[in-house]
């Protein structure tokens, strides 16, 4: 099993200094590629402090500077808020300064009330138009001179300056419904899906996806096939209690986002507070540490073994969930002290 991790700089509320939250950040991408992380993820965000990716590309720039070996991946650059000409560039300078360890992924992009400030009057739900327009046009940019006449973006004869070093860059596509899939595999990409706090059956439905979407497409295409779960690594009961406040916290918050309420004040979502949210399954204490990769080595070892057994053989480690700063290094260490050995 290959082993992916998502980090963000995050902060839920003012408590924490930014220059510590960065800080902290590279360490945790450092200890990725001692431990034999492969793949390293930046997100794309905008006026979230939960979430402080505005630009994925100088984040990568940020870690390629301070890391050797680790590939850098963008997940995912949000297509709509990009102009092609722009996002080509941008991915392609990453690839050149990284010595070609750029991962491309693009999606298209998680909440309305960023769409309402980055791209006003486009529906979240119709983001994925973009997504499928932007993609062949950024791969032409990379090849050379190229005119493109669309839906959603219209320009004469252009290039992408500079260009990528790969000779092919990776491209992954962030997927959960049967259409995205499908496009992934025509257009040979491979895809990174993410279950939120669901049960093992969600994982199992994205597999049954691919698989269909793998047949359909009939190119001979395989892919790589990449699943995220907030994890947590922890040996005795004040590290389980200790996650399951920050998951349920960071939960509250993203509740605020998917209602859209706009109880948003200087970039901090208000936490929908936990009493409104009792009874409801994702939020339950022990669905949380059944579903998401939380336990001690040998449980999380186990549940590993489950998801290999589906087919996904790497695995995105998605550390930000408000988390204190050392409880996220101590998880770290015992995931790749304890974990990843018994999976290699």
């Amino acid at each position: 099993m290959k082993f992916q991790l998502a980090i963000n700089m995050e902060r839920l509320d003012t408590s924490l200094d930014m220059n510590d939250v960065a800080r902290h950040t590279i360490e945790m991408v450092q200890m990725a590629e001692d431990g034999g992380f492969d793949i390293v993820w930046a997100a794309e965000h905008h006026a979230l402090e939960m979430t402080i990716a505005p630009n994925p590309f100088q984040t990568l720039t940020w870690w390629a500077g301070e890391t050797s070996k680790i590939r850098l991946g963008t997940a995912v650059a949000t297509a709509a808020y990009w102009h092609p000409i722009n996002l080509a560039g941008e991915a392609a300078f990453i690839d050149l300064i990284s010595g070609g360890r750029l991962e491309f992924g693009i999606g298209s992009g998680a909440y309305q009330r960023e769409f309402d400030r980055m791209r006003p009057g486009l529906k979240q739900s119709d983001a994925w138009r973009y997504m499928q327009e932007m993609l062949p046009v950024v791969r032409e940019l990379w090849k050379g001179d190229y005119e493109h006449k669309g839906e959603y973006w219209n320009f004469p004869m252009s290039t992408s300056v500079p260009k990528p070093v790969q000779p092919e860059v990776p491209v992954w596509v962030a997927a959960r419904s049967p259409i995205t899939y499908d496009y992934a595999m025509r257009n040979k990409c491979h895809v990174n899906c993410w279950p939120l706090t669901r049960p093992f059956s969600e994982a199992e439905l994205y597999k049954q996806q691919l698989d269909e979407a793998i047949a359909k497409a009939g190119n001979g295409f395989t892919p790589r096939f990449a699943l995220m779960r907030h994890a947590c690594v922890y040996d005795n009961a004040t590290g389980r209690d200790e996650a399951l406040v920050a998951i349920r916290t960071l939960m509250g918050q993203f509740e605020n986002l998917f209602r859209n309420t706009g109880d948003v004040v200087n970039g901090f979502p208000k936490q929908i507070p936990l009493d409104e949210l009792e009874g409801r399954e994702q939020y339950d204490p022990n669905m949380l540490e059944k579903n998401l990769m939380f336990g001690s080595p040998d449980t999380v070892i186990q549940k590993l073994k489950r998801y290999e057994a589906l087919g996904i053989n790497e695995f995105i480690y998605y550390a930000s969930m408000g988390l204190g700063l050392d409880a996220q290094k101590r998880s770290l260490k015992m995931f790749c002290d304890e974990v990843m050995p018994a999976l290699a």
